[in-house]
């Protein structure tokens, strides 16, 4: 009898290049933007496999489109594989930092393991003879919470029937979090320099505006509601003591799990700096750097995905890679009691509020969209941070990725082989002020 697991066997043949692909852009990290290497890394690694490949995508020198196959159902794989500053590091169990760009988020599995999904899967569906299309979308940029927004707006994602991406984590689950609402933005003042010493009272402090402007937004704290999240770091104090500074700048993230909370927090937020700017005669500029909506969750997918999981073995970890835990912990004072990894948790009844953001979360509200999680680092890793880095550069992040990609896999071949299960995805998605539909 014929074996019709040919997504498995894809793995089986193809496991070393997928590592060696992940590796590969785990040494060459990029930042936002600048991900030439790792996107024409990730885009050949397709091409081989008989994806066709279309560049500059929505104005990004560093997004593509790859695709196979024709008609519907349209499946759409998420991959990302920008770099964070200063988080450079060897795969090793102490702190060895380059002080260059490094994967403290692991995009370098996340976009490996999405491209092997999709290929698995093509594998599969030819295999079966199914009709149906796959793409694989790189997207950059993930980290300044740009890329996907700009595309989506675009409408790139428009016509696909799901989207489907993972994110690198310290647990395996299906990600049934709503992830935050966010605005980004810079603020910047413009005063008069004079001598702080011999003529003070010509001087307009930008740096006076900037200060007082945080002092508002910390005595806003207090009024906003649990879930606001407001940021801020200062991005220009240069100058000696005894000039009047006349340009200072901060930049603020502001977040909640709502879009209109986040909007109120944003606008009361610039009221502050407004204020601040009145109070020390000076001028403020406020620039919008991203904005992006929270995540809509898609419970029909998350629990079709949950079922692919469920089905997945689970990755075993060796001696060394239990000691390497062990010894990571150690030195980067992570929180694990001794348990290092643990099994597919459970799917939640209800939505989870997470603190944080991504630029998945507008491609979730023009298609249905799921996200998985996968253990490619041990319990109590910090994302953007060495020790994550460090882990997504051996073997602990790699078998992560391996389990992943095989989930990924089989969840799309769920869709693909009974397409009607798309028909339920899309109820659960339609909008009921809109009643957006969806014709697979």
């Amino acid at each position: 009898m014929r074996n019709t697991d040919a997504w498995k066997e894809w793995f089986e043949q193809n496991e070393q290049e997928m590592l060696k692909t992940a590796d590969d852009i785990f040494r060459h990290p990029e930042l936002s933007g600048q991900e030439f290497y790792s996107s024409r890394r990730l885009a050949d690694f397709l091409e081989k496999e008989g994806f066709s490949i279309h560049w500059n995508i929505a104005g990004f020198e560093t997004a593509f489109i790859a695709q196979w196959g024709s008609g519907k159902p349209i499946l759409g794989f998420l991959a990302e594989y920008d770099a964070l500053p200063g988080l450079g590091q060897e795969p090793v169990c102490e702190y060895r930092s380059d002080g260059g760009p490094g994967h403290g988020c692991g995009h370098n599995l996340l976009g490996t393991a999405c491209a092997a999904a999709a290929c698995a899967l093509k594998a599969q569906m030819e295999r079966e003879g199914v009709q149906g299309t796959i793409r694989v979308y790189g997207c950059p940029a993930e980290e300044i919470v740009i890329g996907k927004i700009k595309m989506n707006a675009e409408g790139v994602f428009d016509d696909l029937s799901a989207a489907i991406t993972w994110h690198p984590f310290d647990r395996n689950r299906v990600s049934f979090d709503i992830w935050q609402a966010q605005d980004v933005k810079n603020y910047k003042f413009y005063g008069t320099a004079a001598h702080a010493a011999k003529h003070p009272e010509m001087g307009r402090s930008a740096l006076d505006a900037a200060e007082l402007m945080n002092v508002g937004v910390n005595y806003l704290r207090e009024h906003v509601a649990d879930d606001v999240r407001m940021h801020y770091t200062y991005t220009n104090t240069d100058g000696p003591a005894n000039i009047v500074p006349d340009y200072a700048s901060t930049n603020y993230f502001i977040r909640s799990s709502k879009r209109d909370r986040t909007e109120d927090a944003s606008r009361r937020v610039d009221d502050c700096a407004r204020g601040a700017a009145l109070m020390t005669g000076t001028r403020v500029e406020i620039e919008l750097v991203t904005s992006n909506r929270e995540m809509k969750v898609n419970r029909t997918l998350a629990e079709i995905f949950y079922q692919a999981m469920e089905q997945i073995p689970l990755p075993e970890h060796t001696e060394e890679e239990l000691e390497f835990a062990q010894k990571i912990s150690e030195a980067a004072g992570l929180e694990n009691d001794g348990v290092y990894f643990t099994g597919l948790e459970p799917l939640e009844d209800e939505p989870v509020i997470l603190s944080i953001g991504t630029d998945v979360s507008d491609v979730s509200h023009t298609v249905p969209t799921v996200m998985l999680s996968a253990a490619v680092m041990c319990k109590g890793t910090p994302l953007h941070h060495w020790s994550a880095t460090a882990q997504a550069g051996m073997s602990i992040g790699q078998k992560g990725m391996l389990y992943v990609a095989s989930c990924m896999a089989l969840g799309g071949w769920m869709l693909m082989k009974e397409p009607e299960k798309l028909e339920k995805v899309w109820q659960d998605f339609a909008d009921k002020k809109t009643g957006k539909k969806q014709v697979l």
